[in-house]
This record gives C-alpha cells, structure tokens and sequence, in this order.
C-alpha cells in the first residue's frame, strides 16, 4: 500500500519538522511552527527545499523512534557498513526551573559498523521559497540567507567537512558525527560530545514525561506514541495546542481543500487536554487554561473559534502561488479565514475542560475565581445565542444551520456549568441554570429526532446523517443504551460506514462529496459501538483502523477510502487524541468481559 505521508515528527513544544523514512527533512518552520518554512518540499518537490541524505543502493533503509522518547532514528546498512542518524530537537529541564528548547534540529550520526558512506544534499530554501536562498561556507558553520520579502538565516553547525557537505561529496563515516542546524548563531563551540549530551538530556526529558502516564492492558506502545505526538503539537511559551504542524496537505489530491493548520481551534485543543489530563499530564492541562483566561479578558466573553499560537486574533489567509502544493494540489495557504465564523459548540467543549480540572486538579483561590467568571460568563453567552443558527463543527463556509452538535454543546455548556457551580456551592445559580438546561434539552428532543430516518440528524428538519452526533453520549446527554442512541448509532454506519472508514456526512457541501473519510470520526463510531454493546465488533474495527496509520504509528486527518493512504494536514491533533480514548475504552473491558459480550 503507498502511504505517501510515510514521515515521523520531531520537535520540542517550540517547533517540529517532518522526516521522511528515507532521512529526509522536508518540512520545518523556524523559529517556531506557525513561523515561515526553512524546508518545503513538502509542498513542492523543485523549489520547497529539504536536508536530505543519498545512500547507494547497496543500502536498506529503516526508521523507527528510540523507545519512549520523540527521537527518530533512521538506520542505514548493506550488511557489513551500517549507521544511524538520530534526529531530534532538544529540549530538557534546566536547573532554574524552564526547559531548553531552542530553535534548532541535531542530527546526530552514529556509527554502528564498517565504513559507512553518504551526501548530503543540503538545500535550505527560507521564507517559503519566496525568493532566492543563497548558502555560504564561513570558517565556524555553514550559513543561509535570503533577501526576498524579508532578511532571514539559517546556520548550519558540523564536524564534517564543511565544502563536502556543501557541495555534495562523498563523506566517509569513520566515527560518530552531527549536525546541528538552528535559527540562531550559537555563542559556543559545537562539538560531537556536546550534541551527544543534547541527545542524552533530551531522552531522559522523555523518558520521565511518558513515566506518569498510566499503564493499560492493551494498546499501550499506541496510546503512548499518541500522547508523545500530542504533546509535540503544544506550545509551551504560550500554552495552545496546534491542530496539525502543517498547512495544505489536502484531504483529496488535487483538490482545493487545503487549509493552515498551525493554529490553535478551542474545539481541538479543549478536547486534547482533556485527554491528557486523564493521562496526568497536570502542566499542559494548566497552561492550556492560561491561554483561555488570558483570552477572555471581558466578562461578556466573546470567544473566537480559533486563534494563533501567540493568543493573535486575526489569522489572515493567502495563498503562495509561486508553490505547487502536495502533489499538485493547490492552493498553498497561510492563515485561516475561519477565525471570523461563528460556531457554537465551542462554549460546551471549554465548559467541558474547565468541570474536568474542577474534578481532577487541586485549584488555587485565583485560579478558581477567574475559572468561576468565566463559568457565568459562557452560560450567559450560551443563553442569549443558543437558539441561533452556525456554522457547525465542519465550518461549512455557506448558510448557517441549526446543527445538533453544536445545540448539544449548548447544552453541554450549561450542564457542566450546574456541575462547577454545585462544587463551588452556588445554589442561586444552580435552580436558575436548570431551568435553562431543561429548554435546551426539550428543543433538541423535539427537532433533531427524525422519526423517517429513526436518529438524530445533522441539523433540526434535516435527513441528513452526521457522525458529531455520536458524540451525544460521550457528553452525557443521553445514555448509551437509549433506544434513540443505538438506533443513531445503527442508521449511521448503514449510511456513513464504507469498509469501515465513515464519512463525515454525505450530504453537498461548499466543496462538493468528499473521497475521503475524517480519521476521527471512525474512532468515533468504534467507540459507539463499544459503548452500546458491540465490544468485539469495535475491536475489530480499531485493529483495522489501526493498520492505517503510517509506519511509526502517526495519523493525518484523513484516509482515501480505496487506497487507505492518509491525506490531510499530518500529525493530527484530533486523530491521536481519539485513538487514545478509544484504546482506553477498548483496554478497560478485561478478558472475561469480552467473552461474556460475545457470548450474550
């Protein structure tokens, strides 16, 4: 099966980059990751620019990352001249209590056996390849710059022989080496021994992380690998959660869905940390919640659905023409129109995240008032806007619509809004509350019912079939063994399911009907199916869904329906953070369980 988007990714809650299992760098952006590109040949193949290294065809070539940690090492043998390349960008705890995490990769070559031999081809192309790069030989390192728009460098730090490396020479391999490519000069020598300490400090900084995450019966090396890409798509100077590392990976090829993913959507994000936090990974889950409080200054709350890494509010798009795109498919974009919609749920999926640090975490006086207003603030904003129509969680560019998922997150917003309030004791609130909860929840029993079709639908008066909807369970407004539920779920996969993969919906959007089925919403639909009885059946699906997933374990966000390959913007948020819950889900039913299940 090709999987074109055979990469692995490396980074350090500053930035990351994309590997490919031949050792090629094809995307980075520094020095952070909604910065602009140093290396894009991922979306274009002639101009992008990438760090590449050539081996002669007596070699294999392996990949895979050192266990427990984000290091990616790429092997290298023909039997008697064997080598390593492990690629990763440090970051580890420094004594004064932040993390070294500049904005740099080490390549660090290993030499494992014989005389191992290679080329580099080092072709950094800055700015997005908007102009001309030019690279120059300088006694201490290699620089890069380009004069286009705007002035921009990239050095380049080895012990190999500079003009070799530059020029494309052959490089024998007669001890260990590196490379150490960063967005800044460095003030101090470079050496071998000193990149194997960033190597060092960086492992053990991961090998502690993944220590408090939990132990599970099954699917362990997945939720682990999972929670690692999830970690690796936060941002620590500011706290947000990136939906993807990259922009304009299509979900069709050659088509125009192609959007910017480098920023943070409350949606993905909020549902991130709650699954993290479940992990126990308290710092992010609080730093993520600083992010939102710094947000919402006011206390009539206006929330955007979206914002940049940077707490930015307006994320501009444009195209860059002068780019191909991933195998042709146009247009390259930066930025995001989708900053101006309007879409409902959001206030229900922050609501939901801010309950879970209530019931998980210890909180602080400060920090319990703050969370409190803003509590009063998204009921009070969720009661003057719930019976308007959005955009929806698919951000549909055309007419708004009255859609299930995001009044089930309306409702969602007030439930757990009652729940905080009889933590903190604020009766008053709680008698008035209820009575708001009530209408919303009579008003989505009476119109996204459609008695023709036996489920709730896309959106009230609609037959149209959605997979958000599965999600009604999850958020506790009806009970799994509902007769409505299981007939949902049921009327759903008749009409969404193909080989398994769902379709987000099947009715026309601004785009036309995809060919291609949104990863998260089958780990939606296996979780159903767990939910409402079918253990083995679900099972059996994950295992399925699970082989999808490129060579190290990582998914985009979306799989073609015939060819299985993984299109979309890569790693996704989204997708890792569905896989863990449904390997939870999966991993709690013991053995005795399942065969009762199948039994009866």
């Amino acid at each position: 099966m090709t999987n074109n988007l055979d990469y692995g990714i490396i980074g350090n809650c500053r930035s990351a980059a994309l590997i490919s299992k031949t050792g090629s760098i094809d995307w980075c952006c520094l020095p952070e990751f909604d910065s602009s590109s140093v290396f894009a040949k991922l979306l274009d193949d002639q101009i992008g620019g990438s760090f590449e290294l050539e081996v002669d065809d007596s070699y294999s070539i392996s990949q895979y990352y050192l266990d427990g940690t984000a290091i990616l090492v790429t092997k290298f043998s023909n039997g008697i001249d064997v080598f390593e390349v492990h690629d990763f960008m440090p970051r580890y705890y420094k004594h004064n209590g932040t993390y070294n995490a500049p904005p740099e990769i080490v390549r660090y070559f290993n030499r494992v056996s014989g005389k191992p031999t290679f080329r580099v081809k080092y072709q950094p192309k800055l700015e997005y390849a908007k102009g001309e790069t030019k690279t120059y030989v300088k006694d201490d390192f290699i620089v890069s710059l380009t004069y286009g728009e705007k002035f921009d460098t990239l050095f380049l730090y080895t012990n190999f022989n500079k003009e070799e490396v530059v020029n494309g020479d052959e490089i024998s391999l007669m001890e260990d080496g590196y490379f150490l490519m960063g967005y800044n000069e460095k003030i101090f020598e470079t050496s071998t021994e000193k990149m194997f300490l960033e190597h060092q400090r960086t492992k053990v900084y991961w090998l502690n992380w993944l220590d408090v995450t939990p132990k599970f019966n099954l699917y362990q090396k997945e939720i682990l690998r999972s929670a690692m890409t999830l970690k690796l798509l936060t941002y620590d100077k500011s706290g947000a959660v990136l939906a993807a590392a990259t922009t304009s990976l299509p979900e069709t090829i050659g088509e125009v869905r192609n959007w910017d993913y480098r920023f943070c959507w409350i949606r993905d994000a909020s549902m991130v940390i709650k699954v993290v936090s479940q992990l126990g990974h308290k710092n992010i889950a609080k730093r993520y919640l600083k992010f939102i409080i710094d947000l919402i200054p006011d206390k009539d709350e206006k929330l955007q659905i979206m914002y940049g890494i940077n707490k930015e509010k307006i994320l501009t798009e444009y195209s860059l023409d002068h780019l191909d795109g991933y195998q042709g498919s146009k247009p390259v974009r930066v930025g995001n129109a989708a900053y101006k919609q309007k879409q409902n749920d959001i206030y229900g999926i922050l609501m939901d995240v801010i309950y879970q640090q209530f019931v998980n975490f210890s909180m602080d006086i400060e920090n319990t008032e703050e969370l409190w207003t803003i509590t009063k603030g998204i009921v009070w904003v969720v009661n003057k806007h719930w019976r308007e129509p959005d955009k929806g969680i698919w951000e549909f560019r055309a007419e708004d619509r009255h859609f299930t998922f995001s009044k089930i997150l309306c409702w969602t917003a007030v439930d757990k809004a009652i729940k905080v309030a009889e933590i903190l004791g604020k009766s008053r609130k709680i008698t008035k509350w209820k009575l708001i909860e009530s209408e919303i929840r009579e008003d989505i029993m009476a119109n996204a019912w459609n008695n023709e079709v036996k489920a709730f639908t896309q959106s009230y008066g609609s037959k149209d079939l959605d997979a958000s909807v599965l999600l009604m369970e999850s958020y506790g407004f009806i009970d799994a063994r509902d007769p409505k539920y299981v007939s949902t779920v049921n009327a759903i996969e008749r009409e969404l399911s193909n080989d398994g993969l769902l379709y987000r919906y099947k009715n026309q959007d601004d785009f036309g009907l995809p060919s291609s089925s949104f990863t998260i919403c089958t780990f939606w639909f296996i979780n159903s199916l767990f939910k409402i009885g079918e253990v083995q059946k679900a099972k059996k699906l994950f295992d399925k869904l699970l082989s999808y997933s490129n060579h190290l374990g990582l998914f985009s966000e979306d799989i073609d329906f015939k060819t299985k390959r993984l299109l979309g913007n890569f790693p996704q948020a989204y997708s890792h953070l569905a896989l863990i819950e449904t390997a939870i889900n999966l991993s709690s039913t013991t053995e005795e369980e399942r065969i009762k299940e199948t039994i009866g």
